[in-house]
């Protein structure tokens, strides 16, 4: 068997390794000394859910984010990227891989880059130009640049959970197996538990127009994408109980923190409270002038996405005669729920990070405004253009400030 690559094939491959080495060039310098992920997969290898902080290189670790109990660290993050680096650990040791994540998170992101080109193929987008412009909205005009310049346990949970929901998304556009979707989005969910409530929009993106005619709706792929989702939902209860001596308890509330960070959480882990403060960091929250260059500073709290990403707007073009917008924008409100309900925020953040959930269903939607121009006889209007460039100036700014701000 032969395998041949188109020339689209061969730009996106391009593409992936150009985005590569701006991310490594970005990143290279950053110690984010959090690499928790790292000796949480080496005590996965070694059949623990935890690992003895002595034993750590100094500054591996940081005070703030993790569990310590009767001398042991528990990581009170998602597990599932620690699952996914455990061959890379099984290969380098985890203080190897740990020095290496620069490279590696790199290598995730344009991973993510990768996959935003084949969903983009997938969707019926031929025009490579405008394949381009919308990958360099998701790839430099969002947080996915700012967390892998950052790097880090909190950083790399993101980058592997778009990945998965990027792959989710090209399976639902393309042979649509509900137990590999299943499977996909259980991961995500371990990586990023409010991707947990993109699923019921998952099977809805299965049903297609058949929603409406109950005795059409595809059952079959509903227990498929169930039983693909499964397996995780039980490692979670599972983990859970094996380091807390409670299936629900995942840790989030157990965490070191900052005294100020704390007091939040101490209004409660999730709570109407939080909304305002993390609407105010999504949409309005502006930079703070500055005299010298560059003089525009951000505080670390939040930025707003119509500041760092105002080429998602482009969302608006979307066919919204078209169900599956719909759910696409479903479920990227859904998922947005309990983030906007949840104390944490970002910190320390350039722009909104958690946006990041939701980004890759938003993003979508651009993509599928891209196809309906393309029929229309036109690509990616220059206003739109515009617009994902500014985004991209902004995120080059993240790259600054990702060594300056503190």
């Amino acid at each position: 068997m032969t395998l041949r690559l188109d020339r689209a094939s061969l730009v996106g491959i391009g593409v992936a390794g150009v985005a590569m080495a701006i991310y490594w060039l970005s990143n290279r310098f950053f110690d984010a000394m959090h690499g928790d992920f790292f000796y949480l997969a080496d005590a996965f290898l070694n059949g623990r859910t935890w690992f003895d902080p002595t034993t750590l290189p100094p500054g591996a670790i940081g005070p703030n984010d993790v569990i310590p109990i009767d001398g042991r660290y528990y990581v009170p993050f998602a597990p599932f990227p620690a699952i996914a680096l455990m061959p890379i650990v099984a290969i380098t040791g985890p203080v190897t891989a740990d020095q290496l994540e620069s490279g590696i998170n790199a290598g995730l992101a344009a991973l993510d880059v990768a996959l935003a080109w084949w969903l983009l193929a997938r969707i019926g987008l031929k025009s490579l130009t405008d394949r381009l412009w919308l990958v360099a909205l998701l790839g430099f005009s969002t947080q996915l640049w700012w967390v892998t310049t950052r790097g880090g346990v909190w950083h790399t949970g993101h980058l592997i959970a778009t990945a998965l929901t990027l792959a989710c998304l090209i399976e639902l556009w393309g042979s649509r197996r509900a137990w590999i979707i299943g499977l996909l989005a259980g991961a995500a969910f371990l990586s990023r538990a409010p991707i947990a409530f993109a699923v019921p929009f998952y099977a809805l993106l299965l049903a297609g127009d058949a929603v409406w005619e109950p005795r059409r709706w595809p059952w079959r792929q509903w227990v498929g994408l169930a039983g693909g989702v499964l397996p995780s939902v039980v490692f979670f209860f599972w983990y859970n109980d094996a380091r807390f001596g409670s299936p629900f308890e995942s840790g989030y509330g157990l965490a070191t923190l900052p005294e100020w960070l704390e007091a939040r959480r101490d209004i409660g882990l999730f709570s109407l409270a939080h909304v305002p403060t993390n609407l105010d960091y999504l949409f309005a929250h502006p930079p703070m002038p500055i005299p010298e260059f560059p003089f525009l500073k951000p505080d670390g709290l939040g930025m707003s996405i119509l500041i760092t990403s105002p080429g998602l707007l482009y969302a608006v073009r979307a066919p919204w005669r078209d169900s599956r917008t719909w759910w696409l924008a479903g479920a990227a409100i859904a998922v947005l729920i309990p983030t906007l309900l949840y104390y944490g925020g970002g910190w320390l953040q350039y722009g909104y990070r958690y946006a990041l959930d939701s980004i890759p269903f938003v993003w979508l939607l651009c993509g599928l405004a891209a196809v309906r121009d393309e029929a229309a006889g036109h690509g990616i209007g220059i206003g739109w253009r515009i617009l994902i460039a500014l985004g991209v100036v902004v995120g080059l700014g993240g790259v600054y400030w990702a060594y300056n701000l503190s």
